[in-house]
């Protein structure tokens, strides 16, 4: 809970008492890797904060798992349209490592936004963080190669490719993995 703490400073400073009402309203999980954290069909009621280990997001289309983001330490993960809707998600996230996260249900955190006011703007922040993470994947989808695409992997985050398989790494690109490995052997 303290990283989280720590973690929350960096966006916005919180109240003493703030600070002191989070604990009470998150709940430490513990999930083993390839665990399900959500499954594509279901409603996620919970927001997520990442304390260790890391997981992805993807989808499932004609037989094919098409990863779209990763999520590691320090990131608040959880099916964001599903969450902010209530409707089913469709998507599944899914453990890569074990994982040890934090997690406030959709119920919780409107008591804490009407309790603490500047939570609200904590989430809001952290929202914004996830739509230009979303904006940005959009944007090298549709205007970038697949070499310039991982070229910006290696500048950016280079601890995606230590800590992921090569399948879904080659899957958040947007290519298959033979063609991930002829671009790696070419650097």
């Amino acid at each position: 809970m303290e990283q989280l703490l720590e973690h929350l400073q960096h966006f916005y400073h919180l109240s003493e008492e703030a600070r002191e009402a989070l604990p009470g309203y998150f709940t430490r999980v513990e999930l083993p890797k390839n665990e399900y954290l959500i499954t594509r069909g279901r409603v996620c009621n919970q927001l997520y904060f990442l304390e260790k280990g890391c997981l992805r997001g993807y989808y499932n289309l004609e037989d094919k798992e098409i990863t779209y983001w990763f999520g590691f330490e320090n990131d608040f993960v959880t099916s964001f349209h599903s969450f902010i809707t209530r409707q089913p998600a469709v998507e599944n996230i899914q453990t890569v490592e074990g994982c040890v996260l934090w997690a406030i249900t959709k119920d919780q955190l409107n008591a804490l936004f009407n309790e603490h006011h500047e939570v609200e703007r904590l989430v809001r922040i952290a929202y914004e963080k996830y739509y230009i993470r979303l904006e940005e994947r959009f944007v090298n989808a549709q205007f970038r190669t697949a070499a310039e695409r991982y070229q910006q992997l290696l500048e950016d985050a280079p601890h995606i490719l230590e800590r992921m398989p090569l399948g879904h790494v080659a899957a958040y690109l947007g290519i298959s993995q033979e063609t991930l490995s002829r671009i790696r052997s070419k650097k």
